[in-house]
């Protein structure tokens, strides 16, 4: 029976090239002078840190241009309201989500089921959802359909047998 996996991946790779980039870029930029604004890559969130509020949303944006060249999807990650740090600089902490929660995994799975397609099923394993059916052609209908969805997570598709 034909299978696939229905995974949430994060390239931290690809992050932490964005990253490195973004911190080049504020650096030499002329209207980050003198803000102290940097970002650090923690082991599952990024911290953003500058003068002010107005740098630290700029410093956001130039984070997420590095991070759409090199095609991470901005769903994985969730910010954090800007708070606070010492000296009157601001702060923000960005969530890296990688995997598919159970609320995500039910949704998912009652998208699937919601589809009619004779012979498909699906199932929790961990955080990630196995998909088998009957037919191949099947399957690939199931994938476009959920390509279509928005679930607010990157859905990367993956292991397809026959």
């Amino acid at each position: 029976m034909p299978t696939f996996d229905i995974v949430s991946e994060v390239d931290m790779q690809e992050v932490r090239n964005a990253v490195d980039q973004a911190n080049r870029e504020a650096a030499t930029r002329f209207d980050f002078k003198n803000t102290d604004s940097a970002i650090e890559l923690g082991e599952n969130e990024l911290v953003l840190r500058s003068s002010t509020e107005d740098r630290l949303r700029a410093l956001h944006t130039v984070l997420d241009e590095k991070l759409v060249k090199r095609q991470v999807s901005l769903k994985a990650f969730e910010d954090n309201k800007i708070e606070e740090a010492q000296k009157g600089t601001a702060r923000q902490k960005i969530a890296i989500r990688a995997g598919i929660s159970s609320d995500h995994a039910k949704r998912l799975n009652k998208f699937i089921k919601d589809l009619g397609l004779k012979g498909v099923s699906s199932q929790t394993q961990g955080d990630q959802l196995r998909v088998t059916g009957k037919k191949r052609d099947d399957l690939q209908e199931v994938i476009a359909a959920c390509k279509g969805e928005d679930f607010g997570i990157p859905l990367q598709f993956n292991n397809f047998r026959d």
